[in-house]
């Protein structure tokens, strides 16, 4: 077996992880631990704070605060790097009948057996009706 054969093979394995990680965001009801190496590492930034967490379960009680809605993703992006994946996506959801969206960039980084070892997350922030009124209007101004 080559070191190219092992990260194709590495690629293939992370890919299907990363599949199970956007159906489990999309169905809202949780984030399996086994998609994640026992020692991953988050490191999150998000509007105003930047944070870290190691420990699958850590990672996964805090994926689960974020991602507790059943969701759609509006745009979704994933671009295989060496040793893991970059995935960008517009997220909506509704809480209590109100939509809300949010554009997220994870920077995925897999272990040998294709779990997550660890995710470089950003966040611009979560957006109710109002605002995504607002930015539609604008963008609709700049045009």
């Amino acid at each position: 077996m080559t070191a190219n054969s092992i990260s194709t093979d590495i690629a293939v394995l992370g890919g299907r992880t990363v599949d199970r990680f956007l159906e489990a965001i999309a169905r809202g009801d949780g984030i399996p631990t086994e998609l994640f190496a026992a020692d991953a590492v988050l490191d999150a930034t998000v509007p105003g704070w930047r944070f870290p967490l190691r420990g699958a379960g850590r990672l996964c009680d805090q994926y689960n605060g974020w991602f507790r809605h059943p969701a759609t993703f509006e745009e979704l992006e994933r671009l295989t790097v060496d040793g893991g994946e970059v995935v960008t996506y517009l997220l909506t959801w509704l809480v209590r009948g109100v939509p809300h969206a949010a554009h997220h960039i994870h920077v995925l980084r897999f272990d040998a057996s294709g779990r997550i070892a660890a995710d470089r997350f950003f966040c611009g922030g979560q957006w109710d009706a109002a605002l995504l009124a607002r930015m539609e209007a604008e963008a609709g101004d700049a045009g």
